[in-house]
């Protein structure tokens, strides 16, 4: 009866919403068809695309000696390079200044989803908020659009909502419905309903307890700094001059002879590779730099309020076994209020995020608290013969939303991601909040601003329906062609399809003889991921100019796991001091960086804080002796502590080879006091952080019991054990 009832009032309730939002949809559906038309008439009138790319140094010769330009973007996110993009395809002068990488701040720490914001529209119904509304209807037609621009670099993705309570069922049926409603002609698929059983067939590591069901709904998915990458390069092949690496400095002001007032004309840069300074001039200056948006401001007036509160969005990436291969999880309700994702991306398992107010930074930390959070927030939904283990987290990063503020909001999780565009006395134009689906039409929508305010000459918006570098000549079978013409592993060929689209062929013309049967080319640059030596002297042509680039915005490695990225470093800043000229000592420079970036930026510093000199050891009696006994195998002379003398005679007894850099690696990362030996309490500390699931992955660990294993089998076996004999 209860359920019936349930279900009775859900139905009233959600008829009545879904014939406002079906009223709203089709009016909106009506108003974009024709929209649509006017711009697929204006996209004719494109500039030409350019075949060459144009190296850094000849953007910043053109950003120096072109004159005054029409439009000059500061700032190379998602936003900043879709105003680029927006503005040259309309055959605007334009420029862009990004003074750290593109894609180096939040557009590249997303939760990788191309999506509408199912949260947005409940609360739209349930406030019965309009704003809210158009805001995730322009986000799914926004969503179609960069699927269809990008189809390498994006796909759909099936999300399950698990249902643990009868009444929750008709209750988000009805939500999700709505979300499909919403979409109309661009919807990706239906959402559908699971029973309970075919719910664990499809994610099999879900609780079983109490499941009643799920709900699959759709949304996108992308690799977000390589789409912010590819919107960059696009921008520069319709003739933006485009730089990362340039820092404004300030704005150049001139005073307007008809109303006396100051006027932005320009800005101050510096080349922060050269150190050299130049200004670039011209009509409009934009400014689009997400969370530093109130710093630029303030450089065109001091007295300027604030607009962007900031909010800290943490996610870390898990194993891939901790997800299906092509389907994600949303838990709408966490244990305080968030809403967490649970996604497959890369082969990986990325879980987030929080939502906490933060300052405004440029190298965002992820917590050990945030990370806890997550992690008890995934136990929650995975089955209990799942164990979480802290030492799991492969990577973890912060990225910094820039949302709008509203005075009368009390946290950053009531705020809406809508977008602002606003226009200083002096010309000035701030683009801010949004979110990285609505790149696009934030863009467009600044860009007509500019036209307005400074009496430009462009026609319409011409970026719908626009393909971005690499998507041009893609098709889902283009890796097979990489594998038949080249010799590349497949699994390698069908990374670099997905990654460069169509300029997958350029990484594989300069790819390295292996010297193997097979593959014939391409040398990975660490043996679990696909990544090959190529793709780094690619990245130099893609504008990359520090080793960090290349870890986490040209490769994804950063992102995917930590400890690869450090194994990879050596090589990657051999290849780039190759291509880019470096000294030993900027080598040395380039990766310590890195090593920087990935210890704190990236998590590095938290998974190793997980085992230090300090920790506890929580064993067993039985535990410890079983331990202590596998120590002294490595430990003949009972010396207390182990070298990389003592594992080589032990492996040299079982036939095992192993290089001295090799062992000298496993050895230091027990190594908790740096005195390049291995204690037998640190081996203890090791083992305890194991068994708590703080540590995971120990090589030195796995060492020793495979050895162990080895030296026991290899035992005579007694005459009274064999069956007798002479």
């Amino acid at each position: 009866m209860a359920f019936r009832k349930a279900v009775k009032g859900t139905a009233l309730v959600g008829g009545g919403a879904i014939a406002t939002v079906f009223g709203l949809s089709q009016f909106s559906q009506y108003r974009n068809k024709h929209g649509a038309v006017v711009q697929a008439q204006a996209a004719e009138g494109a500039p030409a695309r350019k075949d060459h790319l144009p190296t850094r140094e000849q953007q910043i010769l053109a950003l120096q000696t072109s004159g005054e330009f029409d439009v000059l973007v500061i700032g190379g996110g998602a936003t900043g390079c879709g105003c680029a993009l927006d503005a040259a395809t309309r055959g605007l002068k334009t420029a862009l200044l990004e003074r750290d990488d593109f894609s180096s701040g939040t557009s590249s720490r997303s939760t990788k989803l191309i999506h509408g914001g199912v949260r947005y529209l409940q609360k739209a119904i349930m406030k019965l908020d309009f704003e809210q509304y158009r805001m995730v209807k322009e986000a799914l037609e926004e969503r179609a659009h960069l699927l269809q621009s990008a189809p390498h670099l994006s796909a759909p993705l099936p999300i399950m909502l698990p249902i643990y309570k009868w009444w929750q069922l008709p209750y988000y049926w009805v939500g999700i419905k709505l979300y499909d409603l919403v979409a109309g002609s661009q919807c990706l698929k239906s959402s559908y309903v699971l029973t309970k059983w075919r719910a664990l067939e499809l994610f099999p590591m879900l609780r079983k307890d109490k499941l009643v069901g799920a709900i699959v709904y759709y949304d996108g998915q992308h690799n977000d700094a390589r789409m912010n990458l590819a919107i960059a390069l696009t921008a520069a092949r319709y003739g933006a001059a485009t730089a990362n690496y340039a820092e404004v400095r300030h704005l150049l002001k001139t005073t307007d002879t008809g109303s006396g007032r100051q006027r932005v004309c320009g800005v101050r840069c510096r080349d922060v590779l050269t150190g050299k300074e130049f200004d670039v001039r011209a009509k409009c200056v934009i400014n689009a730099t997400g969370p530093f948006t109130d710093s630029v401001r303030k450089m065109d007036d001091q007295k300027v309020p604030n607009i962007c509160q900031p909010s800290a969005g943490v996610h870390i990436v898990m194993p891939g076994y901790y997800s299906p291969d092509n389907m994600g999880l949303l838990d709408p309700a966490t244990s305080d209020g968030r809403v967490i994702f649970f996604l497959p991306w890369e082969k990986m398992t990325i879980a987030g995020t929080t939502d906490s107010p933060t300052d405004v930074t440029s190298h965002p930390i992820p917590t050990e608290e945030d990370i806890n959070f997550i992690l008890s927030e995934v136990r929650n939904y995975l089955g209990a013969d799942v164990e979480v283990r802290r030492g799991d987290v492969l990577a973890a990063w912060s990225g910094i939303r820039p949302l709008v503020t509203n005075p009368d909001s009390k946290d950053t999780q009531s705020l809406s991601r809508n977008h602002v565009v606003t226009i200083s006395d002096s010309g000035l134009i701030t683009i801010a909040g949004g979110k990285w689906t609505t790149y696009r039409a934030m863009a467009r929508d600044t860009i007509d601003a500019a036209i307005q305010e400074h009496n430009l000459k462009a026609g319409s918006c011409k970026t719908m329906g626009l393909q971005l570098e690499g998507a041009q000549d893609w098709s889902p079978t283009l890796y097979i062609r990489l594998v038949q013409d080249y010799g590349l592993e497949s699994e390698v060929a069908q990374h670099l399809a997905s990654t460069y689209g169509d300029k997958a062929f350029e990484v594989a013309k300069i790819a390295q003889v292996t010297g193997k049967r097979w593959p014939i080319v391409g040398k990975r640059l660490v043996s679990e991921f696909p990544y090959i030596e190529a793709e780094v002297v690619y990245g130099v042509k893609e504008y990359a100019r520090t080793a960090v680039d290349m870890i986490s915005r040209r490769t994804r490695l950063a992102f995917l796991n930590v400890q690869a990225a450090e194994e990879a470093l050596p090589r990657i800043v051999d290849i780039m001091g190759k291509e880019l000229s470096w000294c030993e000592q900027k080598k040395k420079e380039q990766l310590e960086t890195a090593k920087t970036f990935l210890y704190y930026e990236m998590g590095y510093k938290v998974k190793t804080d997980q085992l230090t000199d300090r920790s506890e050891i929580s064993l067993a009696p039985s535990d410890i002796e079983r331990y202590k006994k596998r120590f002294r195998m490595f430990d003949k002379d009972k010396k207390g502590f182990i070298t990389i003398l003592d594992v080589q005679r032990v492996l040299e007894s079982i036939s095992v080879q192993m290089d001295e850099n090799t062992l000298h690696e496993i050895l230091n990362e027990v190594d908790l006091n740096k005195n390049g030996q291995v204690e037998l309490n640190e081996f203890l500390q090791l083992m305890s952080a194991i068994q708590k699931g703080r540590v995971s992955g120990s090589r030195l660990a796995v060492l020793m019991k495979s050895a162990e294993e080895n030296l026991r089998r290899r035992e005579a076996i007694p005459v009274d054990r064999s069956g007798g004999g002479l």
